[in-house]
Protein backbone atom coordinates (compact mmCIF):
# COMPACT_ATOMS: atom_id res chain seq x y z
CA UNK A 1 0.00 0.00 0.00
CA UNK A 2 1.17 3.50 -0.83
CA UNK A 3 -0.46 6.75 0.28
CA UNK A 4 0.47 10.05 -1.33
CA UNK A 5 -0.43 13.22 0.52
CA UNK A 6 -1.54 15.80 -2.04
CA UNK A 7 -2.95 18.67 0.04
CA UNK A 8 -5.26 18.97 3.06
CA UNK A 9 -7.67 15.99 2.84
CA UNK A 10 -6.71 15.10 -0.72
CA UNK A 11 -4.66 11.92 -0.96
CA UNK A 12 -4.05 9.15 -3.49
CA UNK A 13 -4.20 5.53 -2.35
CA UNK A 14 -2.32 2.86 -4.28
CA UNK A 15 -4.11 -0.40 -3.58
CA UNK A 16 -2.96 -3.28 -5.74
CA UNK A 17 -3.31 -2.11 -9.30
CA UNK A 18 -5.76 0.69 -8.48
CA UNK A 19 -5.05 4.33 -7.60
CA UNK A 20 -7.86 5.95 -5.64
CA UNK A 21 -8.12 9.72 -5.33
CA UNK A 22 -9.78 10.80 -2.06
CA UNK A 23 -11.65 14.11 -1.62
CA UNK A 24 -10.10 16.16 -4.44
CA UNK A 25 -9.59 19.87 -3.78
CA UNK A 26 -7.64 20.88 -6.89
CA UNK A 27 -8.05 24.67 -6.98
CA UNK A 28 -5.08 26.98 -7.28
CA UNK A 29 -3.83 28.84 -4.23
CA UNK A 30 -6.26 31.57 -3.13
CA UNK A 31 -9.04 30.58 -5.58
CA UNK A 32 -11.54 29.71 -2.83
CA UNK A 33 -13.14 31.94 -0.17
CA UNK A 34 -12.01 32.41 3.44
CA UNK A 35 -13.42 30.17 6.14
CA UNK A 36 -12.81 32.71 8.91
CA UNK A 37 -13.83 36.35 8.49
CA UNK A 38 -13.23 37.92 11.92
CA UNK A 39 -9.63 36.73 12.14
CA UNK A 40 -7.06 35.34 9.70
CA UNK A 41 -9.15 36.38 6.71
CA UNK A 42 -7.19 34.40 4.14
CA UNK A 43 -8.42 32.96 0.88
CA UNK A 44 -8.04 29.23 0.36
CA UNK A 45 -6.17 27.06 -0.27
CA UNK A 46 -3.17 28.63 1.45
CA UNK A 47 -0.70 26.69 -0.71
CA UNK A 48 -0.50 25.49 -4.30
CA UNK A 49 -0.74 21.84 -5.22
CA UNK A 50 2.67 20.15 -5.00
CA UNK A 51 4.71 19.91 -8.18
CA UNK A 52 4.16 16.16 -8.28
CA UNK A 53 0.35 16.41 -8.27
CA UNK A 54 -0.23 16.65 -12.02
CA UNK A 55 1.75 13.50 -12.77
CA UNK A 56 0.24 11.66 -9.79
CA UNK A 57 -3.30 12.45 -10.95
CA UNK A 58 -2.68 11.06 -14.44
CA UNK A 59 -2.81 7.46 -13.23
CA UNK A 60 -5.89 7.76 -10.95
CA UNK A 61 -8.44 5.00 -11.62
CA UNK A 62 -11.15 5.76 -9.01
CA UNK A 63 -12.28 8.47 -6.62
CA UNK A 64 -13.68 8.16 -3.10
CA UNK A 65 -15.70 10.96 -1.48
CA UNK A 66 -16.26 11.25 2.29
CA UNK A 67 -18.61 14.26 2.11
CA UNK A 68 -19.19 17.12 -0.29
CA UNK A 69 -22.44 19.00 0.40
CA UNK A 70 -23.20 22.21 2.33
CA UNK A 71 -20.22 24.04 0.86
CA UNK A 72 -17.44 21.65 1.88
CA UNK A 73 -15.17 22.72 -0.96
CA UNK A 74 -12.09 21.50 0.92
CA UNK A 75 -13.18 17.94 0.05
CA UNK A 76 -14.57 18.50 -3.43
CA UNK A 77 -14.20 21.87 -5.13
CA UNK A 78 -15.18 23.03 -8.61
CA UNK A 79 -11.75 22.20 -10.02
CA UNK A 80 -11.97 18.69 -8.59
CA UNK A 81 -15.51 18.24 -9.90
CA UNK A 82 -14.46 19.40 -13.36
CA UNK A 83 -11.43 17.09 -13.38
CA UNK A 84 -13.58 14.08 -12.45
CA UNK A 85 -16.31 14.96 -14.95
CA UNK A 86 -13.94 15.44 -17.87
CA UNK A 87 -12.31 12.06 -17.29
CA UNK A 88 -15.45 10.24 -16.11
CA UNK A 89 -13.48 8.72 -13.27
CA UNK A 90 -15.70 6.31 -11.26
CA UNK A 91 -16.71 8.12 -8.07
CA UNK A 92 -17.54 5.92 -5.08
CA UNK A 93 -19.68 7.63 -2.45
CA UNK A 94 -22.56 7.16 -0.03
CA UNK A 95 -26.17 6.92 -1.23
CA UNK A 96 -26.71 10.30 0.44
CA UNK A 97 -24.15 12.05 -1.78
CA UNK A 98 -24.87 10.14 -5.00
CA UNK A 99 -27.74 12.32 -6.36
CA UNK A 100 -25.80 15.52 -5.56
CA UNK A 101 -22.76 14.26 -7.48
CA UNK A 102 -24.78 12.80 -10.36
CA UNK A 103 -26.41 16.20 -10.97
CA UNK A 104 -22.89 17.52 -11.60
CA UNK A 105 -22.30 15.00 -14.35
CA UNK A 106 -20.00 12.67 -12.43
CA UNK A 107 -19.69 8.94 -13.02
CA UNK A 108 -21.24 7.99 -9.69
CA UNK A 109 -20.99 4.48 -8.28
CA UNK A 110 -22.78 4.69 -4.91
CA UNK A 111 -22.31 2.15 -2.19
CA UNK A 112 -25.37 0.02 -1.32
CA UNK A 113 -28.09 1.58 0.83
CA UNK A 114 -27.04 -0.56 3.78
CA UNK A 115 -23.62 1.02 3.52
CA UNK A 116 -22.60 0.47 7.16
CA UNK A 117 -22.10 -3.21 6.35
CA UNK A 118 -18.98 -4.34 4.44
CA UNK A 119 -19.47 -4.39 0.68
CA UNK A 120 -17.16 -5.34 -2.22
CA UNK A 121 -14.58 -2.71 -3.20
CA UNK A 122 -11.84 -3.15 -5.84
CA UNK A 123 -11.22 -6.77 -4.89
CA UNK A 124 -11.56 -6.15 -1.17
CA UNK A 125 -14.13 -4.71 1.23
CA UNK A 126 -15.26 -1.28 2.35
CA UNK A 127 -17.55 -0.07 5.12
CA UNK A 128 -18.46 3.36 6.43
CA UNK A 129 -17.93 4.89 9.86
CA UNK A 130 -20.09 7.74 11.12
CA UNK A 131 -18.40 11.15 11.39
CA UNK A 132 -19.22 13.99 13.78
CA UNK A 133 -17.98 17.15 12.04
CA UNK A 134 -18.58 19.48 14.98
CA UNK A 135 -21.04 19.56 17.85
CA UNK A 136 -23.64 21.97 19.25
CA UNK A 137 -24.80 24.91 17.14
CA UNK A 138 -21.95 24.56 14.63
CA UNK A 139 -22.53 20.84 14.33
CA UNK A 140 -26.14 21.40 13.28
CA UNK A 141 -24.90 23.45 10.32
CA UNK A 142 -22.31 20.95 9.11
CA UNK A 143 -22.38 18.08 6.64
CA UNK A 144 -21.09 15.21 8.73
CA UNK A 145 -20.31 12.59 6.09
CA UNK A 146 -18.53 9.31 6.73
CA UNK A 147 -15.15 7.72 7.15
CA UNK A 148 -14.21 4.45 5.47
CA UNK A 149 -12.56 1.21 6.53
CA UNK A 150 -10.91 -0.48 3.54
CA UNK A 151 -9.71 -4.07 3.75
CA UNK A 152 -7.71 -5.48 0.82
CA UNK A 153 -6.01 -8.88 0.51
CA UNK A 154 -2.33 -8.68 1.41
CA UNK A 155 -2.57 -5.08 2.71
CA UNK A 156 -2.97 -3.57 6.18
CA UNK A 157 -6.51 -2.46 6.92
CA UNK A 158 -6.95 1.25 6.23
CA UNK A 159 -9.22 3.64 8.12
CA UNK A 160 -9.90 6.98 6.44
CA UNK A 161 -11.46 8.89 9.29
CA UNK A 162 -13.01 11.70 7.23
CA UNK A 163 -13.85 14.99 8.92
CA UNK A 164 -14.64 14.04 12.49
CA UNK A 165 -13.91 14.65 16.11
CA UNK A 166 -12.71 11.75 18.26
CA UNK A 167 -16.18 10.73 19.36
CA UNK A 168 -17.31 7.67 21.28
CA UNK A 169 -18.34 6.14 17.93
CA UNK A 170 -14.88 6.62 16.44
CA UNK A 171 -13.16 5.51 19.62
CA UNK A 172 -15.23 2.31 19.83
CA UNK A 173 -14.65 1.58 16.15
CA UNK A 174 -10.87 1.91 16.48
CA UNK A 175 -10.74 -0.23 19.63
CA UNK A 176 -12.86 -2.92 17.98
CA UNK A 177 -11.16 -3.05 14.55
CA UNK A 178 -7.62 -1.76 15.30
CA UNK A 179 -6.86 -0.61 11.72
CA UNK A 180 -3.33 -1.22 10.53
CA UNK A 181 -3.19 2.32 9.14
CA UNK A 182 -5.39 5.29 9.98
CA UNK A 183 -5.53 8.63 8.14
CA UNK A 184 -6.97 11.26 10.47
CA UNK A 185 -7.71 15.00 10.29
CA UNK A 186 -5.32 16.78 12.63
CA UNK A 187 -5.70 20.48 11.88
CA UNK A 188 -7.99 21.46 14.75
CA UNK A 189 -10.27 23.35 12.35
CA UNK A 190 -12.68 25.87 13.81
CA UNK A 191 -14.63 28.88 12.62
CA UNK A 192 -14.80 32.31 14.26
CA UNK A 193 -17.35 30.93 16.72
CA UNK A 194 -17.78 27.49 18.23
CA UNK A 195 -15.34 24.72 19.11
CA UNK A 196 -13.18 22.48 16.93
CA UNK A 197 -14.93 20.65 14.09
CA UNK A 198 -12.20 18.04 13.46
CA UNK A 199 -9.48 16.50 15.59
CA UNK A 200 -6.72 18.73 16.92
CA UNK A 201 -3.56 17.91 18.84
CA UNK A 202 -5.29 16.49 21.93
CA UNK A 203 -7.55 14.21 19.88
CA UNK A 204 -4.61 13.04 17.75
CA UNK A 205 -2.61 12.07 20.84
CA UNK A 206 -5.61 10.26 22.31
CA UNK A 207 -6.18 8.48 18.99
CA UNK A 208 -2.58 7.26 19.16
CA UNK A 209 -3.15 5.96 22.69
CA UNK A 210 -6.09 3.79 21.66
CA UNK A 211 -4.75 2.71 18.26
CA UNK A 212 -2.02 0.11 17.78
CA UNK A 213 -1.34 0.86 14.11
CA UNK A 214 0.35 3.60 12.12
CA UNK A 215 -1.42 6.96 12.10
CA UNK A 216 -1.12 9.50 9.28
CA UNK A 217 -2.04 13.10 10.04
CA UNK A 218 -3.33 15.45 7.35
CA UNK A 219 -5.55 18.55 7.08
CA UNK A 220 -2.44 20.56 7.91
CA UNK A 221 -1.21 23.97 6.71
CA UNK A 222 -3.51 24.21 3.68
CA UNK A 223 -6.83 25.70 4.83
CA UNK A 224 -7.20 28.90 6.82
CA UNK A 225 -9.33 27.53 9.67
CA UNK A 226 -6.84 24.74 10.53
CA UNK A 227 -4.29 26.29 12.92
CA UNK A 228 -2.26 23.17 13.87
CA UNK A 229 1.14 23.01 12.18
CA UNK A 230 3.25 20.01 11.26
CA UNK A 231 6.09 21.14 13.52
CA UNK A 232 3.76 21.61 16.49
CA UNK A 233 2.20 18.18 16.03
CA UNK A 234 5.57 16.48 15.55
CA UNK A 235 7.02 18.10 18.68
CA UNK A 236 4.08 17.18 20.89
CA UNK A 237 3.80 13.62 19.58
CA UNK A 238 7.51 13.06 20.15
CA UNK A 239 7.16 14.32 23.70
CA UNK A 240 4.29 11.89 24.24
CA UNK A 241 6.32 8.96 22.90
CA UNK A 242 4.42 8.48 19.63
CA UNK A 243 7.01 9.64 17.09
CA UNK A 244 7.49 6.12 15.68
CA UNK A 245 3.80 5.65 14.86
CA UNK A 246 2.68 9.14 13.83
CA UNK A 247 3.48 10.01 10.22
CA UNK A 248 3.10 13.64 9.12
CA UNK A 249 3.74 13.74 5.37
CA UNK A 250 4.59 16.88 3.45
CA UNK A 251 2.39 17.77 0.49
CA UNK A 252 3.49 15.58 -2.40
CA UNK A 253 5.16 12.97 -0.18
CA UNK A 254 4.39 9.27 -0.70
CA UNK A 255 4.38 6.80 2.20
CA UNK A 256 4.87 3.04 1.68
CA UNK A 257 3.09 0.96 4.33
Amino acid sequence: MKIQQIRNATIILELGGQRVLVDPMLARKGALPPLRVLSARQRNPLVELPDSAEQALESVTHCLITHCQKGHFDHLDRAGTRWLRERQIPVICTPHDAPHLARRGLNVQPLPDDHEQPCPFLGGWIRTVRCTHGEGFIGRLMEHGVGYLIEMPGEPSLYLAGDTLLTATVRDFVLRHQPGVSVIPAGGARFDIGADIIMGVDDVLEFLRISQGSVIANHLEAISHCPVTRDELATLSTGAGFAARLLIPADGQTLSL
